[in-house]
């Protein structure tokens, strides 16, 4: 498994390499850090950059990839990246694909209130074109611990049977509890019925994932009763999705899972409104996983020993 992060020297780095080490912990990820420079334009025109400001540019990257490796801990292999981009998110997107990455890694914008989630430019072109899950670490993210519980927000359209797949095979992985969250929005009706229409229909999606032989851990098939054990379902309703994103007990270990929206083109993100919602009412880390896309299983032949250095 291999999580590139997109890095900058700032908190927003750090809050993505912090979410970055907690959800490689669990799953025996290695990293990829990647910091993305500006592309420096030569042309014979007075106004051309002086001859050696492209290695100053990079020497200086150099430094500061250094300092982000210097977060990782030992146990955690990883190794840092330079690309060159006019676009941070074209870059990243790039870089997944070479390096076969199963999750891109980033942090939220530094304006967001503490533990919240403020999209900038970059997260935004991520949650529209990405081909891998993107992880969004809340402003201020501080744990450096695996994960504790993985929460799947659960909808109702096509689509919402995959993601709970996704979602149970990456708690079995992690062997940590899932948690299927439904979030109603009640402008008046019937808050009772809606709930329980909503945990009936969470609970039977559940019950078809785990009778269609659940999820699959390095090659074994996970017990449906060990699975199903750890698995509850949540109704969470307000006036607001932001509402009743607020009455839930999130832990600090916690990710939601989140799918992308019915507009996104096969095995890409398309973040919808509603999502974008969530996350702004949101004080855990967000994946947003793209649509269609399967979780791979852990391959124990992988290295361990990834060197910790910098490469162009």
């Amino acid at each position: 498994m291999r999580y590139v992060v997109g890095y900058s020297a700032n908190a927003r780095g750090h809050d993505a390499v912090n979410l970055a080490v907690s959800l490689a912990l669990g799953r025996g990820a290695s990293l990829d850090l990647v910091l993305v420079v500006p592309e420096v334009q030569h042309s014979g025109h007075a106004i051309a950059p002086k001859a050696g400001f492209e290695n100053l540019l990079n020497e200086q990257a150099q430094e500061w990839l250094d300092q982000a490796l210097a977060l990782v801990p030992s146990s955690v292999p990883a190794q840092a990246h330079i690309r060159s981009h006019d676009s941070d998110a074209h870059a990243l997107i790039e870089a997944a694909e070479e390096l076969g990455a199963d999750m891109l890694i980033i942090g939220a914008t530094s304006t967001g209130i503490f533990k919240r989630f403020t999209i900038g430019s970059v997260a935004s072109a991520l949650l529209h074109a990405s081909t891998v899950p993107v992880a969004l670490a809340p402003h201020g993210y501080y744990r450096k611990e695996a994960l504790t519980r993985i929460s799947c927000g659960l909808g109702t359209r096509a689509g919402a049977e995959k993601l709970l797949d996704f979602a149970l095979g990456m708690a079995s992985n992690r062997d940590v509890p899932l948690r299927v969250v439904s979030l109603l929005a009640l402008d008046g009706g019937d808050a009772t019925d809606s709930a329980d229409a909503a945990r009936e229909y969470a609970a039977k999606c559940l019950a078809d994932a785990l009778s269609a032989g659940g999820p699959e851990v390095s090659g074994e098939a996970k017990a449906e009763a060990q699975v199903e054990a750890k698995t509850e379902i949540v109704v969470a309703h307000g006036r607001s999705i932001e509402e009743a994103v607020d009455r839930l007990d999130w832990e600090d270990g916690e990710v939601l899972l989140i799918g992308s929206s019915r507009l996104a083109k096969g095995r890409s993100i398309f973040l919808g409104s509603t999502a974008g919602r969530i996350l702004r009412a949101l004080p855990v880390p967000m994946i947003v996983v793209p649509s269609g896309y399967e979780l791979k299983q852990l391959n124990h032949s992988a290295s361990s020993d990834t060197p910790r250095e910098a490469q162009q």
